[in-house]
């Protein structure tokens, strides 16, 4: 946490967008620093999160990585993710975000598919309330592994 509130506004900024790719989310939450705990954090990061304006939401959402079967997935399970999600991606014109910590890894896919296929039948407003709320738990997720491991990689978009 010190080396975080220890960085300059730029290098802040840009470690924020690891977590969630919108500039205005990232300076929020870089402008609050010195944060006294991970609590702390995650907390403005919500906060930050609810004060997304509509395009600040659209630039988080296209700035997401495509969700993608790991590449020792079966081939039918890269087949399924990838027609689900072009499918989504059609309807929605976003890509399909999800957050999966609450899950084994050995569940993720079947996850996955199964909450494409039932959010494609949500309207676009209730859609895009969902995927914001699926927004904020990955950035809480990143953030907390951003704290445990401030030089570690770039949490996997993978699944099996």
């Amino acid at each position: 946490m010190a080396h975080f509130n220890a960085a300059d506004q730029r290098a802040a900024v840009a470690t924020l967008l690891t977590c969630c790719r919108s500039r205005r989310w990232a300076r929020l939450v870089a402008e609050h620093r010195p944060y006294p705990d991970l609590d702390a954090l995650l907390a403005a990061g919500d906060e930050a999160s609810f004060d997304l304006t509509p395009a600040d939401l659209s630039e988080a959402l296209a700035g997401e990585p495509s969700i993608r079967a790991r590449p020792d997935a079966r081939p039918w399970a890269r087949i399924a993710l990838t027609a689900a999600h072009e499918k989504y991606q059609r309807t929605f014109h976003h890509g399909f975000v999800i957050a999966l910590d609450d899950r084994e890894p050995t569940e993720h896919l079947n996850r996955v598919l199964a909450d494409i296929h039932r959010r494609l039948s949500n309207e676009p407003e209730r859609e895009r309330e969902i995927a914001a709320e699926e927004l904020r738990g990955l950035a809480r997720s990143r953030l907390a592994r951003l704290i445990a491991d401030p030089v570690g990689r770039a949490p996997s978009e993978s699944f099996r």
